[in-house]
């Protein structure tokens, strides 16, 4: 599989990308490693959109649900910053070579998000002057500089811009000389080797010509097949595909056609885009497993090393037993003869005599056969060792202790070589329990694998745009994040038999309760005021509770007398009010296990509690959002089955603080 994307793929991909997400606003951007970026995007009256840009390799919409960390990184924090709910006004590629730029307008101008996707690649953010706020990576170059504050400048041209060449120009190839025409032409224009043979094959012209061999018919070949995939490109003209080869593996995504890959079968796609989203979901697969693979041949391994020194432990263990018990037999049986052998030694010392002299001594008694110089062998005069032959085995005796003492000491050895012993066994039997768990964990991982299917992301529903929850009676309750929202919901979404309620309190969201025509009871009533009443402004007043008042949807309207002005998101009751007295200031929330995941929900506590017994209730309170959320955090997880709590401390923070009222409050004491 190829790893990254070639020019031309980046020439289709922009221009499909133009067409799509031009004008479209950035909602929210999330750094997932520390390579690749996630841009959420919405365009009025259209699903909400995710663009993927992964620095060296990638940039295309991503249809699928994306692990994204719990707390942004610092470049993660400065694209939201600058970028947020800017709008995408243009997108290009430089000069076609591997980098995009993506110019977004905010408030404080125009600033650019570069992707170089070749090598090592980067992201570069570039304020409205040309210069670099901040960077993926940061670099000290022979050409340029990646660093902050400094002007932000291209990469040196991999070659010429194809778009920009004439057949006049074309010649110049030529003046390549004996380079092969298929590398000539990668270094000639900014193309790469997969396209300069693709042109070559189409063209008729053998990969291997020297450029200065090449025919003026062979360049006005070449040169027309150039023109006509370049054609194909900026026209729009795509069969997008993914190739496959004979064992079914994928091999690459292509925009158009390539005879290289004619003999392969092909899976199309209505975009460019949706063929790279697949392909590269792919890859990133194989890659996972391809790396799980090292890192479990690379354990398993060591373990086995591990078992094979174990195992030679073992073998010297039982020989060290062997042999001082062999020893310490040997003394003992030759003890009397043995303890003449030292004394006569010690004697010659005594008189003077030299080790030299004693050795030369024993060694010519031992020659007459007169016991016990029969057992001597050597003498090592420097560690006072006296080394004797017993039954063909050469026994160290220690000359300065008692023969029982040496003969104690192989004893001795021997019972400590049994103890290592048990030890061994032990450590060997572990080594192969653990060896045995890879392999099953692995065949397990490699069984896992082959069903894996990545998860695709699910469009959310209308409601999901706003705050919302799902009373206890099954209606759906709806209400505002600020003045826009609130401006949408009352407009948009707003029907005849719906409820709305407003807390009696300025700055609080309008919350409509989806009747669908049904009776309503009390119970979704009480909880609706609850909702209001929580995300009003008296929550940042630490009030404990306020008045809550309902009325019909035909009572909410537009349009102020004459002489008024109603700002963005409020609105005109008409007629009565019906007030809900002293409404308590309390949110549920809680985890909801749901198509084998989990989601975080939010709501009255006992609209929440009807879905879930895993919630915590928070209050208003002085505690900052980031240490509440790790005090709700470690309380689900104390109420959530094993299995799933690991999950927890992956559900990213955003889903968390969303749900906490002006980013503060506290948990209730049970």
């Amino acid at each position: 599989m190829k790893t990254e994307m070639t020019s031309f793929d980046i020439a289709a991909v922009v221009l499909e990308l133009t067409r799509i997400i031009k004008d479209a606003r950035i909602e929210n951007i999330y750094q997932l490693d520390s390579s690749t970026l996630l841009l959420r995007l919405h365009r009025p009256n259209q699903p909400a959109m995710q663009l993927l840009i992964e620095a060296g390799r990638r940039i295309h919409l991503t249809s699928y649900v994306l692990k994204k960390p719990l707390a942004p990184p610092t470049f993660c924090m400065t694209l939201r910053k600058h970028l947020r709910n800017g709008k995408i006004i243009d997108i290009q590629q430089h000069e076609f070579e591997r980098t995009v730029l993506l110019k977004i307008s905010t408030r404080e101008g125009a600033f650019q998000l570069a992707a170089e996707l070749f090598g090592e690649g980067n992201i570069v953010l570039v304020n409205p002057q040309g210069i670099i706020t901040a960077a993926l990576t940061y670099r000290r170059m022979r050409d340029r500089n990646i660093l902050r504050k400094e002007i932000f400048r291209y990469a040196p041209p991999s070659g010429r811009n194809p778009f920009q060449l004439d057949r006049s120009g074309f010649e110049e190839l030529r003046n390549m000389g004996r380079l092969e025409v298929v590398r000539g032409l990668t270094r000639f224009l900014s193309i790469g080797g997969l396209y300069a043979e693709e042109i070559l094959l189409r063209a008729n012209v053998d990969k291997n010509t020297p450029c200065q061999a090449l025919t003026p018919q062979q360049l006005d070949n070449i040169f027309t097949h150039l023109e006509a995939m370049l054609s194909d490109l900026s026209d729009g003209r795509f069969r997008p595909a993914i190739v496959v080869d004979q064992k079914g593996e994928w091999v690459d995504a292509t925009p158009v056609p390539l005879e290289r890959y004619e003999e392969l079968k092909s899976q199309l796609f209505k975009t460019f885009n949706e063929a790279l989203d697949e392909y590269y979901s792919q890859a990133r697969r194989v890659e996972r497993v391809s790396k799980a693979e090292k890192e479990y041949k690379t354990k398993l391994a060591k373990h086995q090393r591990m078992l094979q020194d174990q195992q030679k432990t073992i073998e010297d263990s039982y020989t060290g037993i062997e042999r001082n018990k062999l020893l310490g037999d040997l003394i003992y049986k030759h003890l009397g003869e043995l303890q003449l052998l030292v004394q006569q030694i010690i004697d010659g010392k005594r008189k003077g005599k030299t080790w030299e002299e004693i050795a030369s001594q024993l060694k010519h008694e031992k020659q007459a056969q007169r016991t016990p110089a029969i057992y001597f062998d050597s003498l090592d005069s420097k560690h006072q060792i006296l080394n004797v032959l017993i039954d063909g085995k050469i026994v160290p005796v220690q000359i300065n202790r008692s023969v029982q003492a040496n003969a104690a000491e192989y004893y001795e050895r021997m019972k400590k070589a049994e103890k290592k012993l048990e030890g061994s066994k032990k450590a060997l039997q572990e080594t192969e329990i653990k060896i045995r768990e890879l392999k099953q964990l692995w065949t397990e991982k490699v069984e896992e694998t082959k069903h894996e299917e990545p998860e695709k992301r699910v469009e959310k529903a209308w409601y999901e745009k706003f705050r919302w929850f799902q009373s206890s009676e099954g209606f759906l309750v709806v209400a505002g994040k600020d003045a826009t929202t609130n401006e949408i919901l009352i407009k948009k979404h707003l029907e005849l038999q719906d409820i709305v309620f407003h807390a009696d309190i300025v700055g609080a969201p309008f919350v409509v309760v989806k009747t669908q025509g049904k009776q309503f009871l009390h119970q979704v009533m009480s909880e609706a005021a609850q909702f209001a009443a929580s995300y009003s402004r008296a929550w940042r007043e630490m009030l404990s509770a306020i008045d809550v008042y309902w009325v019909y949807a035909n009572q909410v309207t537009k349009s102020p007398p004459p002489g008024q002005f109603l700002e963005k998101g409020s609105f005109l009751i008409q007629g009565l009010k019906n007030y809900v007295r002293k409404v308590a200031l309390r949110i549920g929330i809680g985890l909801l296990i749901k198509d084998g995941r989990l989601t975080v929900i939010g709501g009255p506590a006992e609209a929440v509690s009807k879905q879930t017994n895993v919630f915590v209730e928070v209050v208003p309170g002085q505690e900052a959002a980031k240490v509440l959320i790790k005090r709700i955090r470690r309380e689900l997880s104390e109420k959530t089955p094993k299995k799933w709590r690991e999950g927890i401390s992956s559900i990213p923070n955003e889903e968390f603080q969303g749900l906490v009222p002006f980013g503060r409050g506290q948990l209730t004491l049970k």
